[in-house]
């Protein structure tokens, strides 16, 4: 059962603000009681070090006492009252077992006098032990401290003090192990306090998304989200949220334009179909007029046709049903008949219209067909943007990577905050949605085509006084295999 059970209740996730704290506050836990254990274990440390030191300087007090002006070991009856006192105010536990032997290392006296039978039958080999030793092991089993210190008579050793106190005599201040717990204590009340109001300002702005989030999946698109966040994450997440549900919006607001568009335009044709079929009917007009509003109704049903043509072919485009023959084709020789078949179909009248190739002859693999529908399409697109006079140029160039050809009207432009949309499906910029029919799927069309060709169609610069799209093809001089 994995650390993570414990944030899920039911498999229902838990909210993030709970989520952190709680997973925080159980590592703070861990990390404090290790952190405890580790004081608690040098608190006793320093507390062992300290008794070691008391009773070493008792030992040098005893040692000091014990030796004469002429160096003799004196053991008088005033010593045992004396070590009392001094042990009493030095600190020393009373459980402190005092040996003091001569140089032949027999015992001249004992504190306390009288030992304990199982201690006194254990004591030569304690004394022997405690020769070399720093601990010794009490008959009773419990560790005993060793502290020797030689009595010495001008540069001579002539015997030695020895003490032994257990080690369950050493005691831990209960002032220490308060200052323990209320440190950690402290620190774990502090370390909750900092998490908790951290993760709290933390998951606001995600609640905040997520509450936007919502209102956009009920409908409202016109969400904003205003607080300045310093955190890069965070301020991206939120920033790319907002850019979302704008770009939703715009989407949904196309949606609705589309909706009533395609309605518009079909319903027109449907329309005017309708009333001629009814005014032959209803044998109104007869003979050439008759003949004249067959001929109307069959244009409209032409277009009509033409339109949910469009649409299916969009369809089977944009799952990327997009089939490409390529063939070996004389790049220059192309661009002219395409611009020469367009000429001819449409009548420029005052439009001036120019075409430039490269100087030299240049043969590439690419789908003719397919050239043609997207130059076509950017060809129509200038000639309503210029209108009934202007300018338009159609230029073939090439660069180290790919061959390039710009499609350039002297028109009104296209508005900047519409530029992001052109390629869009169904936009349909403010210029062209009131006087040109549609259903704003021409560049949608174009740009997948020449993605299909291995190129690219962008839109490279619109101002006031123009705008220029460029078809990016590849400069492939193999045939690759075809693309449905």
């Amino acid at each position: 059962m994995g650390i993570n059970s414990v944030f899920i209740k039911n498999n229902e996730p838990v909210s993030l603000l709970r989520y952190w704290t709680t997973r925080y506050l159980l590592t703070l836990v861990i990390g404090l009681l290790i952190i405890g254990a580790v004081s608690a274990y040098w608190i006793k440390y320093a507390a062992i070090e300290k008794q070691i030191e008391v009773t070493r300087l008792f030992a040098e007090e005893v040692a000091d006492r014990v030796v004469d002006d002429v160096g003799n070991i004196l053991v008088g009856e005033k010593l045992h009252q004396v070590l009392d006192n001094r042990r009493k105010f030095m600190g020393v536990d009373r459980n402190l077992i005092l040996f003091i032997e001569d140089v032949k290392g027999e015992v001249v006296y004992s504190r306390p006098t009288k030992l304990p039978p199982s201690l006194q039958q254990a004591a030569p080999g304690l004394l022997e032990q405690a020769d070399t030793r720093d601990k010794v092991r009490h008959p009773s089993g419990e560790t005993l401290y060793v502290i020797r210190k030689y009595l010495e008579y001008n540069g001579q050793i002539i015997g030695k003090v020895i003490l032994l106190f257990p080690e369950t005599d050493i005691k831990v201040g209960k002032e220490e192990i308060q200052y323990l717990v209320i440190m950690l204590g402290s620190l774990g009340v502090l370390g909750w306090a900092v998490i908790y109001f951290h993760a709290r300002k933390l998951s606001e702005p995600i609640q905040n998304v997520v509450m936007s989030a919502r209102q956009i999946v009920e409908g409202n698109y016109d969400v904003l989200i205003n607080k300045t966040i310093k955190e890069k994450e965070i301020h991206e997440l939120v920033h790319t949220f907002a850019e979302m549900a704008d770009r939703l919006r715009q989407l949904e607001s196309m949606r609705t334009e589309l909706l009533a568009g395609v309605t518009h335009e079909l319903k027109t044709p449907v329309t005017s179909i309708s009333g001629l079929i009814q005014a032959i009917n209803d044998e109104v007009v007869s003979g050439e007029e008759q003949k004249e509003f067959l001929e109307i109704c069959l244009k409209e049903t032409k277009r009509l046709q033409k339109m949910v043509e469009d649409l299916l072919d969009f369809n089977s485009f944009a799952v990327g049903a997009i089939t490409v023959c390529q063939e070996e084709q004389n790049v220059n020789k192309l661009i002219r008949e395409i611009a020469s078949q367009w000429r001819i179909v449409h009548d420029l009248g005052p439009v001036t219209f120019t075409v430039g190739v490269l100087e030299k002859q240049t043969m590439i693999y690419v789908d003719p067909g397919r050239v043609q529908q997207i130059l076509i399409n950017l060809l129509n697109n200038a000639k309503q943007a210029v209108g009934e006079n202007g300018n338009i140029e159609l230029t073939l160039y090439e660069t180290n990577t790919d061959l390039r050809i710009d499609v350039k009207d002297d028109g009104l432009g296209i508005p900047a905050k519409e530029q992001p949309l052109v390629f869009e499906r169904f936009f349909r910029g403010s210029n062209k949605k009131d006087k040109v029919r549609g259903l704003g799927l021409g560049l949608s069309y174009s740009r997948m085509m020449a993605k299909a060709l291995g190129g690219d169609l962008i839109l490279a610069n619109s101002t006031s006084e123009g705008s220029v799209f460029t078809l990016i093809l590849p400069k492939r001089k193999e045939k690759s295999e075809e693309i449905a």
